[in-house]
């Protein structure tokens, strides 16, 4: 029934298209979750996108026109992503989509505007799956197929001597179950014990069960796939309970906003990242910098996919503008949709997470990753990700 409602919205928002120019300022949607538990990401993400639209039009925006960015909150769940991007296509007439935050969001609100024609770009969206949703969905956040498996091996390197691992899992989100088992076949893999699975819920607040239970099993690792929020307070809960093994958290845990969930008890956390605000490139120093003067704070990973989400959608942009020769402000909508999604895909883009390049599905190449520990401040509230070395 979902998929039904989703196709005929779908047509529904396609038909209605306006066959009118777009106008100026050239009209952008960010479809993120600034409120429930999803807020601790989106509100990196709606900073990350502010510097964009900040920067980009200082130097230009597009031949000369600006960016505007409309912002809709998709809350925690599905229905608020397909309700955010419908208020995006039908009434803000955005040109893109960048959004949402969660994969299980993604698979539910990204059919829609690929059957309405407009293009989307996941800033975050790791799942399995996610490019392949359809033609005008992309994404430039790298699957964690590809990620995953680095914080495994450098905490390996931290204590060789781990064999009994623990794995948690957050059960009702489509990233957390994807990633969990991403993690799993590489602990397995490297001749790893799965000496327990535990699962849990995005919504969950105490984990006394299973903190118990991998207690009980005597592992040397956990190894973790769940949001900030309930992750945090896992993390938490483990240490207060005695504890002291390594911890490797997945893309869920790539958040300063975790550190006031969890204190001191994130410290040491094992995370692997597709993004370092110490990255020594051009895009990253200009964007780190803006940031830094807007926020009083280093960007973190979702602050920087976001802004290079806005970023990919620009320089798309300015191709079609330099190739078809006419202004894009002044073009059809549905035309301009049509070549910006055409553009977006099968290029390559200097970004703060490094030269990236998305194929002709939409997935991204991304050549450069890392591994960091959380280090936690002692007001117990603000840290670091400090890179461990190679």
């Amino acid at each position: 029934m979902r998929k039904l409602i989703v196709l005929l919205a779908g047509l529904f928002l396609a038909n209605t298209a306006l066959a009118e120019p777009v106008g100026s300022p050239i009209p952008v949607g960010i479809a993120v979750g600034q409120t429930t538990n999803v807020a601790l990401f989106g509100e990196e993400q709606v900073n990350g996108a502010k510097v964009a639209e900040k920067l980009l039009n200082e130097k230009g925006g597009v031949g000369g026109t600006p960016i505007r960015l409309a912002f809709q909150d998709t809350g925690g769940d599905e229905a608020g992503a397909i309700n955010a991007f419908q208020n995006l296509i039908s009434r803000d007439k955005v040109v893109a989509i960048i959004g949402p935050t969660l994969s299980q969001q993604a698979f539910a609100a990204n059919p829609i505007a690929n059957q309405a024609k407009v293009p989307v770009v996941g800033p975050s969206n790791t799942a399995k799956g996610i490019a392949q949703i359809g033609e005008y969905v992309s994404r430039i956040s790298a699957p964690m197929t590809l990620v995953a498996p680095n914080a495994l091996k450098r905490a390996l390197k931290l204590n060789p001597g781990v064999k009994n691992v623990a794995v948690v899992y957050a059960q009702d989100d489509a990233f957390n179950v994807s990633e969990t088992g991403i993690f799993q076949d590489a602990i397995k893999g490297m001749g790893l014990n799965i000496a327990t699975i535990q699962k849990t819920s995005v919504k969950d607040t105490d984990f006394t069960t299973q903190v118990t239970a991998i207690l009980g099993a005597g592992v040397d690792m956990v190894v973790m796939s769940c949001l900030a929020a309930d992750g945090g307070n896992m993390v938490k809960q483990l240490r207060q309970l005695g504890y002291e093994g390594l911890i490797v958290g997945g893309n869920g845990f790539n958040s300063p906003n975790m550190y006031p969930v969890c204190g001191q008890e994130c410290t040491g956390v094992i995370v692997a990242q597709a993004y370092s605000p110490k990255a020594d490139n051009a895009e990253n120093k200009a964007f780190s910098a803006a940031f830094k003067d807007m926020f009083k704070k280093d960007p973190a990973q979702f602050s920087a996919q976001a802004y290079t989400s806005v970023k990919v959608v620009v320089d798309a942009l300015n191709e079609v503008e330099k190739s078809s020769g006419k202004k894009v402000a002044e073009m059809d909508a549905a035309e301009l949709r049509t070549a910006l999604n055409a553009a977006i895909v099968s290029s390559s883009y200097d970004t703060p997470l490094g030269e990236i390049v998305l194929d002709a599905d939409g997935e991204i190449t991304q050549k450069t990753f890392y591994v960091s520990q959380i280090k936690v401040a002692d007001d117990g509230k603000t840290g670091t990700m400090e890179l461990l070395p190679e």
